[in-house]
């Protein structure tokens, strides 16, 4: 007879979250720029697994076409979320386990910063390999042409659209990242992962460790004025993180420990309510 398996319940997985966020703001700073590295090439790789899903979409209605990249772009994530890696993007989450003064200021910022660098040293990574590998050259160039419509369009927005938008993406990612503190197998996480994900790339919203692959790489193959890395970092990237910090930091990790740990702790018992509960 099978042991049935319990469910965490929010105030749970809030818990979980925390005691997460605070363990990778407390790792070596080292390890925490080691685990960086391939956080943003993991995101890149399913951004690159995205483009191939894109070949030939004219002939395809837009909704099934983007249903479709937001799945295999969602692969990005669950590999993170399986291997541990760190992802800015779900770290900004981080500021929880500041507020519930789990680590210090010093702390909270250096695992920022160090998540940031390393995401954006891995992304690139990637993007020499695609280079190189001359992915851009596939189906008589039409990869290449993807990567440059895609990163041309989003350094396109206007600075406060791309913002919005950057809160957007990272409400989706880090809501799904806390659905996975609620898997107790494999499986679990894969699918706590695969919607939220799917829904955010087929809505268009702006990730930035992901931008920090298709923007560079379109930057490298040229061919569109609007592909400069003035336009990539002012643009779009700034904009956008200042986006996921709202959108991860603020409205999941900051909203989710307010609710089920600041207003739903117990209040501490006196020894007269102790007595009055024995006396009864």
């Amino acid at each position: 007879m099978t042991t049935p398996i319990n469910t965490p319940t929010p105030p749970e997985m809030v818990e979980s979250t925390v005691a997460a966020m605070q363990a990778k703001a407390t790792t070596s700073p080292l390890k925490t720029f080691l685990l960086a590295l391939p956080g943003g090439g993991l995101i890149a790789l399913g951004f690159a697994f995205f483009v191939n899903t894109q070949l030939g979409a004219a002939d395809v209605p837009a909704g099934l076409i983007k249903l479709i990249g937001g799945m295999t772009f969602s692969v990005g994530l669950m590999m993170v979320v399986l291997t541990g890696a760190e992802l800015f993007t779900s770290t900004t989450m981080s500021l929880s386990a500041k507020l519930a003064g789990r680590i210090t200021w010093g702390q909270w910022i250096r695992h920022w910063v160090l998540s940031y660098i390393g995401n954006f040293m891995g992304a690139m990574l990637v993007v020499g390999l695609c280079y190189f590998g001359r992915l851009q050259d596939r189906n008589g160039g039409a990869w290449g042409e993807i990567v440059t419509k895609t990163a041309a369009a989003k350094v396109s927005y206007p600075w406060m659209e791309a913002f919005v938008l950057g809160i957007g993406a990272n409400f989706f990612v880090c809501i799904a990242v806390f659905m996975a503190f609620s898997g107790r197998t494999t499986t679990d996480k894969i699918l706590a992962v695969l919607g939220p994900i799917t829904a955010f790339v087929a809505l268009g919203f702006e990730h930035s460790v992901a931008n920090m692959f298709m923007i560079p790489f379109g930057v490298i193959l040229g061919g569109n004025p609007v592909l400069t890395w003035s336009n990539f970092i002012f643009a779009n990237l700034i904009p956008v993180t200042l986006g996921n910090i709202v959108g991860g930091g603020v409205a999941v990790g900051l909203f989710q420990w307010f609710i089920h740990q600041k207003l739903g702790a117990k209040p501490p018992q006196t020894d007269a309510v102790v007595s009055s509960k024995v006396a009864r």
